[in-house]
């Protein structure tokens, strides 16, 4: 697939992640019974939302959701950044007491090779959702 290809179809690409993101979220939480913490239910409104818009977005081929997706994406991949970092470095839940009930921000449900975590797949699916955004090839650029 050439470049130029690609970056005709990155809306979609950027609907399936947060497609993928918004089904694996309600997997952990609904089948495998993982309740989510403070900064989880953060990631989750952030994400959430996308998978309708970048849907509908990408069925219009409308491209001016950019500026609608990008912060809300940005606002997401820090807030996974932080609870990766918490989960991590456990010193960091001592500063900021970000989850004082329920669930701690600490709790690693998964730890697959011994650093993928929730936060780090919201973060990664985040981060995909950014890429494919900045990339994707504009109306107003020559076919």
């Amino acid at each position: 697939m050439n470049t130029d290809r690609f970056r005709t179809y990155a809306l979609y690409f950027a609907w399936i992640v947060s497609l993928i993101a918004t089904l694996g979220s309600l997997y952990f939480s609904e089948i495998k019974g993982f309740i989510p913490c403070n900064l989880c239910w953060f990631q989750r409104i952030c994400m959430y939302p996308q998978s309708i818009i970048l849907g509908i977005a990408a069925y219009h081929n409308d491209l001016r959701v950019k500026r609608y997706i990008l912060p809300l994406s940005m606002i997401g991949a820090a807030i996974s950044l932080f609870h990766y970092l918490e989960q991590k470095l456990p010193f960091l839940s001592e500063v900021a007491k970000v989850c004082v009930s329920g669930v701690p921000c600490t709790t690693a449900y998964i730890n697959w090779l011994g650093f993928i975590t929730i936060p780090f797949l919201a973060l990664l699916a985040f981060g995909l959702i950014i890429f494919f955004m900045l990339i994707a090839k504009t109306s107003d650029e020559n076919a």
